[in-house]
Parts: C-alpha cells; sequence; structure tokens
C-alpha cells in the first residue's frame, strides 16, 4: 500500500510568463519531520525581492516513516564524525526508501514537463535529508545529468559506495559533467560532520562534474540570508539571467 502524503504544493509565478521558454521550475525538498508547507516562506522571499519571478515552486511532503515517527524521504542513518574502522561495521542505509522517494520526484518532474517546463530550466533543490534526495537524484535518477541545477543545502550525498551501480541501473550511465551543483554547509552544523562535505566533492570529482560551488557558512543547520542570497545567485547564472541583465 504506497504510503500517505499530502499533495505537492505549487506556487506559481505572480505574473504570465509570456513564452514558454522562460518558464523555470524548483522542486524544493525538505528535511527529516518537516514538511513542504515549512518551506513556503523561502518562496516568498525570492518573489517578494523579485527574484526568479518565472519560478514555479513545488515544496512536496516525504510520506510518514513509522520506524523515525515522523516524515521522512527514507530511514535516516546514523552520520559519524569518524569511518567506522571496518566497512561492514558501518550502517545500512535505507536505499529501498530512497529509491522510492526519487520515483516519487521524479513524477514530479514529469508533471512539470507535461506543464511546458523545459527540462533544462528544472531545479533540483533540498535541505537536509532533501538535499540528500536532491544529489542521489541527480546523480543516478533517469533525469541524471539534465537539470537545470542540482541545490543541496547541510546535506551530504548517500549510498557513497552504490552510485558507480545505481547510475548504471538507472541512468544508463548519464553524462553528469555539465551538471551544475551548489552545495551549502554550516561550520557550525553539528548534524552533519564535516568528512561528508569532503566525501561529496571527491564523488562530484570522480564523475568528472566540473560546475560544482561548495560554500561554507559560519551557521549550524539552518538556512540564512545568505545561503538564500548564493542559492539565488547560482540559479540566476544557470538560467543565463545574469548575463541577460548585463547586456
Amino acid at each position: 500500500m504506497p504510503r500517505s502524503r499530502p499533495d505537492p504544493i505549487y506556487i506559481y509565478p505572480r505574473e504570465n510568463v509570456s513564452t514558454s521558454h522562460e518558464l523555470a521550475a524548483v522542486i524544493f525538498m525538505h528535511g527529516l519531520g518537516d514538511d513542504g508547507e515549512s518551506f513556503r516562506d523561502v518562496a516568498a522571499q525570492f518573489k517578494q525581492a523579485g527574484k526568479l519571478e518565472s519560478l514555479i515552486w513545488v515544496l512536496p511532503t516525504a510520506p510518514e516513516n513509522r520506524d523515525a515517527m515522523t516524515t521522512a524521504w527514507y530511514g535516516q542513518t546514523k552520520l559519524t564524525v569518524r569511518p567506522a574502522p571496518r566497512p561492514e561495521l558501518e550502517d545500512d542505509e535505507d536505499e529501498d526508501g530512497i529509491l522510492q522517494s526519487v520515483v516519487y520526484i521524479c513524477n514530479i518532474v514529469d508533471d512539470l514537463v507535461s506543464k511546458g517546463v523545459a527540462m533544462n530550466r528544472i531545479f533540483l533543490a533540498g535541505f537536509s535529508q532533501g538535499c540528500a534526495m536532491s544529489l542521489i537524484i541527480g546523480l543516478t535518477s533517469k533525469y541524471a545529468g539534465r537539470f537545470a541545477g542540482v541545490v543541496g543545502l547541510m546535506g551530504y550525498l548517500p549510498l557513497q559506495t552504490r552510485i558507480s551501480a545505481l547510475r548504471t541501473e538507472y541512468a544508463r550511465d548519464a553524462d553528469v559533467s555539465a551538471q551544475p551543483v551548489f552545495i551549502g554547509r554550516g561550520t557550525r552544523d553539528q548534524l552533519i560532520p564535516s568528512r561528508y562535505f569532503q566525501i561529496c566533492r571527491e564523488k562530484l570529482e570522480e564523475l568528472n562534474v566540473k560546475d560544482m560551488t561548495f560554500t561554507e557558512y559560519p551557521i549550524g543547520h539552518s538556512i540564512s540570508g545568505p545561503v538564500l542570497h548564493d542559492m539565488c545567485v547560482f540559479m540566476e547564472r544557470t538560467l543565463g539571467i545574469a548575463e541577460r541583465k548585463a547586456e
């Protein structure tokens, strides 16, 4: 039986976009124990500032996870400051739960494309567990390498040792070298140890991702104004908005 959840929240541009090629979208995924409604204010801040006005915001909600007793995209794995002395001692990750969530988000991508949003104008973004989902979808799903950009905030890359196998099975080893990626981390984050930040960078380098932005902020496990500013700049750049403003 499918796990229950509310429908995604869709926030459309205030004014009609004159041509379909101007339309863009971002799927923003929340963290453990949160929901899509919690990030409505992020979309509101962008709109109030007049930023990315042609953007459709999609705020999905993860299902209730009985083990975690809260909303979760997958069963959370314990993240440790130091790696286990032997690989077999590492906690098993909830690959089934992650892949189920990948399918769900890819269905939202399908819906956006059916609404006339070009595949290369759809962003994946997420906070904490949502960051993990953004990265795994951007690298291993059927749409790998085709997004406008992938934004990961205060999270990590899950299934690190399974990336190659998943890419072969689901992404058909799609070329992700040109996929723009923005990763933000809080230097005071006590939930996501710093070593996962480096692991993510190394895996992206291994996949030959050339357009990578890794930025650290003097904050904890949260989102601040500077984080949203840099996320906006990244999205404007990949959509070519910055270039048009300069003309």
